[in-house]
């Protein structure tokens, strides 16, 4: 099994930015966690944070016809915006599990609207950093 954990914009700056919003932990104490969260040799993990929507939407595309592939993907605030990356989704239909560290429905009203929800597996909302080992304990299972 192979699983891409994508980010968008701005989480490369977790643990500084808006700490009471987004949490303490780092990007990379959240893949730490996530690997080390994963308990056998056949699943392959990758990362990648990009504030470029065009970089988020090549790495989609790489995965087009790859075997036994999954996306962990928060695309941060392109998840308001990006048809481009819901595009690349479609097109690729690579499965994939949305992942926010806030609750984006108990925010602003412009942050409730996400472009991804209706063709993901699944959306996590509201459970911090714990979202993305939610996220990863679904598919570890989904495939067993």
């Amino acid at each position: 099994m192979k699983i891409t954990v994508l980010n968008g914009p701005n989480l490369n700056l977790l643990g500084k930015r808006e700490p009471e919003i987004y949490g303490s932990m780092t990007l990379t104490d959240i893949q730490v966690r996530m690997l080390s969260f994963i308990k056998d040799d056949s699943v392959e993990m990758t990362f990648m944070q990009s504030n470029k929507e065009y970089e988020l939407v090549d790495e989609i595309q790489s995965l087009m016809g790859k075997e036994n592939q999954f996306i962990i993907i928060n695309p941060a605030a392109f998840t308001h915006t990006s048809v481009a990356i819901r595009d690349a989704l479609q097109a690729t239909k690579v499965p994939f599990i949305e992942v926010h560290l806030s609750n984006i429905y108990a925010r602003e009203d412009f942050r409730k609207k996400s472009f991804f929800s209706d063709i993901a597996m699944g959306t996590i909302s509201g459970l911090g950093a714990n979202g993305y080992l939610l996220a990863l304990s679904h598919l570890l299972n989904y495939t067993k």
